[in-house]
């Protein structure tokens, strides 16, 4: 087959993938959707015991969302001639991104010195949970234990449920577009040196970035983020109310907007009333408001609130499950959801780029590839023939 193209704002760029779980892949999937010729290297079966963590089920919808559009390369790096097949791609790469802990890089040669004498123009993103160094720098680093450390549980939840840890993987999945932001800008900072740069991302770093207002109240005003429940900590009234027959969400935010709030519902008495004068006013009376609020809302359904404050200017929305997002008509409007499938046919449904270029947009041209799909291709590709190309199967090199 020939390299994989989803797009041509990244084509001709070479990008080496030996990151593995949800950060790296991440940050790579970027590149590879807008057309980045990406092979993933992976470690031939059998060779990783905690393989099943990240290359177990290639047929999951988890790894199929962060792998489509790459080609596969299976590859021993504990054996000498596997490294030596590795520095031979890094010579005509672009980008590697890895993941490993920071001193596996040095114990194998492929730090970012080693690699740049072997090309000068190669950025090595390098992904790690706590940075390339420093204190916590040996650690492994996974999602919740940076969750927690990076204060998201801390904010997350009720004031008396305790930490919480949300739902989705904000440390892995953040660092992976915070890397991926990296290495573009390494790539643009190029086209002007020549040269290429290590880029470094850190999930620590990342979940403290976006904590954001959060943390920038403490270190300006002093205020400790608390967490408020469905309430929005700074804004009233935000949150999450309860109509006749389910919950949305409304967030009337800044004076005109709840101003509109108080005609559409009929209720222009509250612009003037003194404990809703302003925002602060309405935060410290919160609960007065949600629940003179709660008893208006329960009188009708929640698709009659969101179309009547939708139309008056109140930003407002129902509280989908997975099934039903997906179901939602702007949804399939923007094409969040692509079908693609496998190399012998099998169908596989993966969520599409959230940005949009005009001309060079994203694409999904496959679905992530079996294990070692394209070995040959890729070792042909770096000029080895058939021949030495069976004698690193032999040798268990691929």
């Amino acid at each position: 087959m020939s390299k994989i193209s989803a797009s041509r704002a990244l084509q001709g760029l070479r990008v080496i993938d030996l990151s593995r779980v949800r950060a790296g892949p991440t940050c790579v999937r970027m590149l590879a959707d807008f057309g980045a010729d990406v092979i993933r290297v992976e470690p031939p079966p059998g060779v990783d015991p905690n393989e099943a963590m990240f290359a177990g089920n290639r047929l999951g919808g988890d790894f199929q969302n962060l792998n489509r559009n790459k080609r596969s390369l299976t590859l021993n790096l504990k054996k000498p001639e596997g490294l030596a097949v590795l520095k031979r791609l890094i010579a005509d790469a672009d980008v590697v991104v890895e993941n490993w802990r920071p001193d596996v890089k040095q114990r194998l040669g492929v730090d970012y010195e080693s690699l740049k004498a072997i090309n000068p123009r190669i950025i090595l993103a390098s992904i790690s949970g706590f940075g390339q160094d420093g204190p916590y720098a040996s650690r492994p680093g996974f999602d919740q234990i940076v969750q927690g450390m990076g204060g998201l549980m801390s904010v997350t939840g009720f004031p008396d449920s305790g930490p919480i840890r949300a739902g989705i993987a904000v440390a892995d999945s953040s660092t992976g577009l915070y890397a991926a932001i990296g290495i573009l800008v390494a790539l643009r900072e190029r086209e002007q040196s020549g040269e290429g740069q290590w880029v470094h991302a850190s999930l620590l770093h990342s979940q403290v970035a976006m904590m954001d207002f959060q943390v920038a109240r403490y270190l300006n005003e002093g205020d400790v983020p608390q967490p408020a429940g469905n309430d929005h900590p700074t804004s009233a009234p935000m949150g999450l109310f309860r109509a006749a027959d389910g919950d949305f969400n409304i967030g009337a935010s800044g004076q005109g907007t709840w101003e509109r709030l108080c005609r559409v519902l009929d209720r222009p008495g509250w612009i003037a009333d003194p404990a809703y004068a302003n925002e602060k006013q309405r935060v410290a009376n919160r609960a007065k408001l949600n629940a003179a609020l709660g008893e208006v809302f329960a009188t009708q359904t929640v698709a009659h609130w969101v179309e009547l404050l939708n139309e008056a200017g109140v930003p407002s929305g129902p509280v989908y499950t997975v099934p039903q997002l997906v179901e939602d008509p702007q949804i399939r409007h923007l094409g969040v959801v692509h079908e693609t499938q496998t190399s012998d046919g099998k169908p596989i449904r993966v969520i599409t780029q959230p940005v949009t270029l005009s001309r060079t947009p994203a694409g999904v041209a496959s679905a992530a590839p079996y294990w070692g799909e394209q070995t040959d291709e890729v070792l042909r590709e770096a000029g080895y023939d058939d021949a030495e190309i069976g004698r690193l199967r032999s040798e268990g090199i691929v």
